[in-house]
């Protein structure tokens, strides 16, 4: 063949020549050949490849591959020996080199062994259940009026009962529901109990074991209990527990069995199962709703598939089932779709989802942020690599004159990197400990769904994070030396190119430095834009108010004794809090006239409230009037709105003083809009400003008080108010929140993503710094000479000093017009897209961290070439 014509890749003739018996290796390589030539005649040039990768692979047989000789096999040890000697040496050497680079991947190591802790944590979720591969949960897609499917994790109670009869293949199923909620009285004590409603089949399919009871017959009875451990002992001092009675409200329950604790990683948690025969008997006498087809707010069923099963019979069956109960709903439509067990802790967001839940993306962004530092320390040993060249080469080229091959010295380098990863390892892994109770202590969210304990396979993820580091930052050096000419070993390494006029060292700077940049920009502004939403404007009052949820306690009798509380200066009621995330909502309608059909409906979000809401939070009346009658229960007649609710259904012309008195029907009940209201802010940040509306309802008990506070010892007042609380509730702890930490609690997650990028900012620029002090100091040894020259013939410090950092300088300006505005890409574009509201992104902002990092780096870099520009030219040229 002609060097012209199309060649076999290189890389398989090489791993062909490798393995084969060089007796074979001339008749088998030409036969390849030929069928390559051929294939390329007939199949073109890309399959004509694959063909031969293939045909080398295929005749990889016993009788073509090398024996190994003992010689051969024990000089290549002795040479991995000598690797490992000579590694050492050169290290302990090289001190400054060694500790750059150690420092370097441990700290960025840190972080990877993090991420390796939170991705371990989260793919061993649910992993204790036996049948854990075979089982799906019905996810629900709920729409109504034509809106966006809404993707629900629970599901209509009626399905269980369709998949009894109509669907084959399924080997047993589970329905379980939340929201159980009582006070247990054991004798004289009273206990908090927040239990899950489960039915006879959850022990079959999921894996809770019991250690005293029945599984097959512990949830099948109404008023049936199953404890935990911890339960039990809390209940009666002891796990024998089963035959007791617990009473809760007004019903006597029988303890039939007592589980083990629920394991940490389990997205079904649960302190006690209440048998869901109990509520099928409590909600089914009253005429509940609770079997309804569109009432998929509360339940989730779990299948379980035989060994080998398919789920595609069971969708189409449950396509089917939708089809049918779809008939009876008006303006609505459900459909449903099975997700598997093992992907619900690491899937996709869903409404009502039970337990913690991480989506797929969040992981591929710690990774990335993982590997963005670790490829900053890499940069490091590469540029530090490469600008000791001159040393090394020599070393090099003296390696190949007594006969060591390229090969040779790819392992001789391949290893040195591979110890600097390991002893990194060791340091990373002091940090990593450090970090882990940093991340944890982060949000109590963080330390809800993770453990981060270490574990045999998270160890074997470390130690190969290890070993690929290794590899990944030697790899250029080594390939760089082992191309060395050993007679033009003297030639400046430093010259190579990537691109022309480009040197690899520059590139590597500029990235590395970019990077940094753009952590530090990201951290600034994202700290901008989450103190903006936290000041933004929601459109009344939060300062200094004090929400109390009431947990059952009489708000009347609750209000009265906390007004006599010096400091309390005025109380309202309040169903729920907005502007931190919760949402309550009515489909409503608009009637022009009392005696006409409503002109549109619609969904309105709602806050039921009292008279004194609106002082307290300083809502602004644009007309009407504030609540001024007391409704009695069932005998609301007033409602307020927001200009949205006026803009939406187009009432009086969106005028508020034309809107009073309009009508809008409420659950059902027709309400005479009495005042308007300048629009707030129901919802967070992600969310436009929307149609609201007050009510003043009695039908319903209070979900919050909400106090004014007026005092200059909060501390005192505080004490009270918690005193007075133990009054009326001995049983529940008080439960306090002021508005304002409220909504910091509602933008912790934002809060935590800055944090966790400041941290990589921090860490990423102090490995860059590190990477640029060794590049200086390096640089500056190597320009001695010439600087001493300069020095004789007259040069100043100043022009020395700029002469030596310019290049520098240069590098980071183009590393700052990289990163800044692909920060300002990332934000605006990106990031930010999801808030309907935020703060613009200032240039002081991106800036701010970009100067700062530049003036540190300046003063490393001016440190250095200052001290080389002071140096005696007569010590340097003494030899010349």
């Amino acid at each position: 063949m002609k060097k012209s014509d199309p060649q076999p890749p290189r890389w398989t003739t090489s791993f062909l020549r490798w393995y084969c018996r060089p007796r074979l290796l001339e008749d088998l390589e030409g036969d390849l050949y030929e069928y390559f030539e051929r294939n390329v005649r007939q199949k073109g040039i890309a399959r004509a490849r694959l063909i031969y990768f293939l045909d080398v692979i295929k005749f990889m047989r016993p009788y073509t591959i090398r024996k190994i000789e003992p010689l051969t096999f024990l000089t290549h040890f002795m040479m991995i020996g000598s690797y490992f000697k000579t590694s050492r040496r050169n290290l302990v050497r090289n001190k400054l080199f060694s500790f750059i680079n150690i420092v370097g991947l441990a700290v960025s190591m840190s972080v990877g062994l993090l991420v390796i802790a939170i991705v371990n944590d989260l793919r061993s979720y649910d992993d204790f259940h036996e049948k854990k591969d075979r089982i799906y949960r019905i996810n629900t897609h709920h729409q109504a009026d034509g809106r966006e499917p809404m993707n629900l994790a629970s599901t209509s109670a009626r399905i269980a009962q369709r998949l009894a009869g109509d669907v084959p293949g399924i080997e047993d199923f589970t329905i379980i529901r939340n929201g159980f909620s009582e006070d247990a009285k054991i004798g004289q004590n009273t206990f908090p109990l927040e239990a899950t409603w489960a039915d006879g089949s959850f022990f079959k399919v999921v894996t809770f074991p019991l250690i005293a009871g029945d599984p097959a017959t512990a949830l099948k009875e109404p008023y049936s209990l199953v404890l935990t451990e911890k339960t039990a002992l809390k209940f009666f001092g002891t796990t024998h527990a089963v035959g007791q009675t617990v009473r809760l409200d007004t019903l006597d329950y029988q303890v039939t069995g007592v589980a083990r604790d629920v394991p940490h990683l389990s997205h079904i948690h649960f302190d006690a199962l209440v048998s869901f025969a109990t509520a099928e008997a409590l909600f089914g006498k009253k005429g509940d709703v609770f079997n309804n087809w569109d009432n998929v707010w509360s339940n989730y069923v779990y299948i379980a598939v035989p060994k080998g099963g398919s789920t595609t019979g069971i969708q189409r069956a449950l396509d089917q089932i939708c089809r049918e109960e779809n008939k009876a709903l008006v303006h609505q439509k459900v459909t449903m779709s099975l997700q598997p067990f093992k992907d619900i802790a690491l899937g996709r967001k869903l409404s009502n989802n039970m337990g913690p839940r991480t989506e797929p993306t969040t992981l591929w962004i710690l990774g990335g942020l993982a590997f963005v530092i670790i490829l900053s320390a890499c940069f490091n040993y590469t540029n530090l690599s490469v600008a000791r060249s001159l040393r090394r080469s020599r070393e090099v080229g003296v390696r190949k004159i007594i006969g060591a091959r390229g090969s040779h010295v790819l392992g001789q380098f391949m290893a040195e990197s591979v110890i600097i990863a390991f002893l990194a390892l060791l340091f990373s892994f002091g940090l990593y400990l450090l970090v882990r109770r940093e991340f944890l202590a982060l949000d109590p969210h963080i330390s809800e769904i993770f453990r981060l304990d270490l574990s045999f396979r998270s160890v074997l993820y470390f130690i190969a994070l290890a070993l690929f580091t290794g590899l990944a930052a030697g790899f250029l050096p080594a390939v760089f030396f082992s191309k060395i000419n050993a007679l033009a070993v003297m030639k400046d390494a430093s010259g190579i190119k990537i691109f022309r006029h480009i040197g690899l060292r520059r590139v590597l700077i500029v990235t590395q430095y970019a990077l940094s940049l753009i952590f530090i920009a990201t951290t600034v502004v994202g700290y901008g834009q989450y103190k903006g939403f936290l000041n933004f404007d929601l459109g009344f009052n939060t300062g200094n108010i004090l929400n109390i949820k009431l947990r059952g306690v009489d708000a009347e009798v609750l209000k009265k004794e906390l007004a006599e509380i010096p400091g309390v200066k005025q109380i309202s009621h309040s169903s729920m809090v907005t502007s931190v995330g919760s949402i309550y909502g009515f489909d409503v309608k608009y009637f022009p006239r009392k005696d006409a059909q409503p002109a549109d409906s619609g969904l309105v979000w709602v806050n039921t409230v009292d008279e004194h809401y609106l002082p307290i939070h300083q809502h602004k009346l644009l007309a009407g009037n504030n609540f001024t009658l007391r409704p009695e229960k069932g005998s609301e007649s007033e409602l307020i709105v927001n200009q949205q609710v006026l803009k939406r259904f187009n009432i009086g012309n969106q005028d508020p003083h034309k809107a009073l008195g309009q009508i809008i029907e409420v659950n059902g009940q027709k309400l005479t809009i009495i005042g308007v209201l300048k629009d707030f802010h129901y919802g967070t940040m992600e969310n436009k400003i929307e149609p609201a509306m007050l009510r003043y309802s009695r039908s319903e008990p209070w979900g919050y008080l909400n106090l004014q506070l007026a005092t200059n010892d909060l501390e005192n007042t505080m004490a009270k108010i918690e005193s007075a609380w133990k009054r009326f509730d001995r049983v529940h702890p008080l439960k306090a929140t002021f508005y304002d930490d409220q909504i910091q609690e509602a933008y912790s997650q934002f809060s935590v993503m800055v944090k966790a990028i400041g941290f990589l900012a921090f860490l990423a620029i102090c490995i860059a710094s590190l990477g640029l002090f060794g590049m200086v100091v390096f640089t500056t040894e190597t320009k001695l000479k010439e600087i001493s020259i300069r020095k004789v013939l007259g040069a100043s410090e100043p022009g020395l000093i700029y002469l030596l950092c310019r290049g520098f300088i240069t590098l980071l300006g183009i590393a700052a017009l990289i990163a800044l505005p692909a920060t300002y890409l990332l934000f605006d574009k990106l990031l930010l897209t999801r808030f309907a509201y935020h703060q613009p992104i200032g240039l002081p902002e991106l800036l701010g961290g970009a100067l700062v990092v530049m003036l540190l780096a300046l003063i490393m870099i001016g440190s250095q070439t200052a001290k080389a520009a002071r140096s005696n030219p007569a010590k340097v040229l003494k030899s010349e």
